[in-house]
């Protein structure tokens, strides 16, 4: 109890600190995106990475609390993965090639010996499937960690009731390294997780779903898997049916601000993971999956009608009937000194004017 505490605490407090020195980094060497006509630095993934193993692993070499084969294996294969997410966001890497990467890691996780072969296989498909989903929820500020936050405690949950301590321990230091991450990608964002940050989350959080779930009938097993991760994966269901889709834009165009969103988003994310977490310990029956199914699917099918993105609108709005009004005219700036103050001429000598009205 003691070291959870500590743990989570040191987790949080690292990875906030690691993402404000990456931040400066990254501004530096201009490692960044563009949001909303805002540029963004892009190496908070590499600070929830660090945070997650450091504390983790400081725990296994300290034989505090030990990981297990199990967790120990997937964080290493979950640091593999934030290395190819690393590599995409400093260079284009080809879709194909990420999801190639995170499939050979998920085989190296996924325990066959309770699933078999086949569904090993399909255990495979879906690490791949919830892995890509956080990727796309990263697509607004502070949705990602939000909904991973939400994610790793129910996961820890489950697994504290599987009686898998070392993956309950990883988790729950990931959901501490993921809220330190928000204290500075909170919108409006000073810092994003980029590939790196989502493809880690996520295959940390679905791998560890199926290892924690491995076990267990398989009506119960899927249906706590779905509810757990159902947000993300309606969040892709969206992409994918129409570009631009994504969950957090059609809440901005409903009227939410970047806040209003990622609380909307995070509240459905616990709806979701407390069904899920509920199935688990078998206190409801798995039928209730059906439900998470349900909203889900209309979410997809109301989402999915009306534009992808938002029409470009010449500048000011026109007015209704009207013709749009003409731009404003740019004017000509005056001379500055090296030191920046303005030059102005003497009485009686004008300016040039600019040639932008003759146009």
């Amino acid at each position: 109890m003691l070291y959870g505490i500590v743990a989570s605490t040191a987790a949080l407090l690292l990875t906030a600190a690691l993402a404000a020195l990456l931040r400066m980094f990254a501004l530096r060497f201009g490692v960044v995106e563009r949001r909303r006509l805002r540029v963004v630095p892009l190496l908070g993934g590499v600070a929830v990475v660090g945070g997650t193993a450091l504390v983790a692993g400081a725990g296994e070499w300290m034989e505090v609390a030990p990981l297990g084969v199990d967790a120990g294996r997937l964080l290493v294969a979950g640091a593999g993965v934030a290395l190819l997410g690393l590599v995409a966001d400093l260079r284009a890497v080809p879709l194909v090639v990420q999801v190639g990467g995170v499939g050979v890691a998920a085989a190296l996780t996924v325990p066959y010996g309770e699933l078999g072969v086949l569904g090993g296989v399909l255990g495979v498909a879906w690490i791949v499937f919830v892995t890509f989903a956080f990727v796309s929820l990263d697509h607004a500020d502070g949705v990602m960690g939000t909904v991973g936050v939400v994610t790793a405690f129910a996961l820890s949950g489950c697994a504290a009731a599987e009686v898998m301590d070392g993956m309950a321990a990883l988790l729950s230091v990931l959901a501490a390294a993921l809220t330190g991450f928000l204290m500075q990608g909170r919108p409006p964002a000073r810092i994003v997780p980029g590939r790196c940050g989502a493809l880690f989350a996520g295959f940390v959080l679905a791998g560890a779903a199926v290892v924690v779930h491995g076990g267990r009938e398989t009506g119960s097993g899927v249906a706590a898997l779905f509810s757990l991760t159902a947000v993300g994966l309606a969040d892709l269901a969206l992409a994918a049916r129409r570009p631009g889709g994504h969950l957090a834009h059609r809440l901005r165009r409903g009227g939410l601000t970047s806040r209003g969103v990622m609380v909307v988003i995070g509240a459905a994310a616990f709806g979701g993971a407390l069904v899920g977490l509920l199935i688990d310990l078998e206190w409801v029956d798995p039928s209730a999956a059906w439900w998470v199914a349900g909203v889900v699917a209309v979410v997809v099918l109301v989402g999915g009608v009306g534009p992808g993105s938002r029409p470009l609108r010449p500048y000011p709005f026109p007015s209704p009937g009207g013709s749009a009004p003409r731009p404003p005219v740019a004017r000509r700036a005056r001379p500055q000194t090296p030191d920046g103050l303005k030059i102005h001429p003497p009485d009686g000598l004008k300016m040039p004017r600019s040639d932008a009205r003759c146009a």
